[in-house]
């Protein structure tokens, strides 16, 4: 009988999901699926829960942690009331950025697989999602109804860059689990941008991997992504410190979420606006 997840990651994404899936997809205590991103309590829900429970028929006793990682659930309307539904009083996490930065890095990734304006600013006044998934507060708020605060662990990107092995000591603490020790390369930061080598290509492969997303194969996206050999083909890294946003669309950010990012400290006893230098 497959064991349902006791913790899930709900967002947001470009900030530090897949690295956290690759860490703790390796933990001896845990069992994650091969893929992160099933999309479950968001796009795929009609799929009904036994679909849902055979991605974890992997898990074994000696698994106290159950997991998936998840980037939209955070933004999802639904999201929430539906995890509580089916999983009960089930952990989560999520990781906040500086919406800036994570709205520039999504549209990085967009624009190397041919989607999106290649102007920011206006990317940013008309893409929804680039503002609607770093609304973290007002996710965040539908979560704190649903389940206990002292279930949700918000973590800061900023902190996975300065220290990784503190960032994921902190989330193996919070699962009651043994600390993973990482080796001295995987203490260097590694959160490189990258751009396509050719776009139309990464745009063709981002397609196909969509189709068989939908198709019930994220295993086999799982394995495919993490293969260095086919980044190292498709993409070429890029220095996000050269290439920065222009000020107007810093700005237009910043006027947007200014209330995101402010009931983030008073609602939810964070720091961030100091931190992320919007006060």
């Amino acid at each position: 009988m497959s064991r349902l997840p006791n913790f899930i990651f709900i967002g947001p994404d470009k900030a530090g999901s897949t690295w956290l899936h690759e860490k703790l997809i390796r933990h001896p205590e845990a069992f994650f699926t091969p893929a992160k991103d099933l999309y479950f309590f968001d796009r795929y829900y009609d799929r009904g829960m036994g679909w849902y429970a055979d991605q974890f028929k992997g898990a074994r006793p000696e698994h106290k942690v159950v997991g998936e990682v998840c980037q939209d659930y955070l933004f999802h309307p639904e999201a929430a009331t539906r995890i509580a539904t089916e999983l009960g009083p089930v952990k989560t996490m999520v990781s906040l950025r500086d919406p800036v930065e994570r709205a520039w890095s999504s549209w990085l990734y967009a624009r190397k697989h041919g989607m999106w304006p290649e102007d920011f600013l206006t990317a940013v006044q008309t893409v929804p999602e680039l503002l609607d998934h770093s609304r973290y507060a007002s996710g965040l708020d539908r979560f704190g109804e649903k389940f206990d605060r002292d279930s949700i662990l918000i973590a800061v990107f900023d902190d996975l860059g300065t220290d990784p092995q503190a960032f994921l000591d902190n989330v193996t603490d919070f699962l009651d689990i043994s600390r993973l020790p990482l080796s001295e390369e995987e203490q260097q930061p590694t959160l490189a941008a990258a751009e396509a080598r050719s776009v139309k290509v990464a745009h063709a492969i981002r397609r196909t991997a969509d189709v068989i997303r939908e198709r019930g194969g994220a295993k086999v996206i799982g394995a495919v992504k993490r293969n260095p050999v086919v980044h190292r083909v498709l993409y070429r890294p890029i220095d996000k410190a050269a290439v920065r946003p222009a000020p107007d669309a810093v700005e237009y950010i910043r006027v947007q979420l200014a209330d995101e990012v402010s009931r983030l400290d008073s609602d939810w006893g964070q720091d961030v606006a100091r931190r992320w230098g919007w006060q």
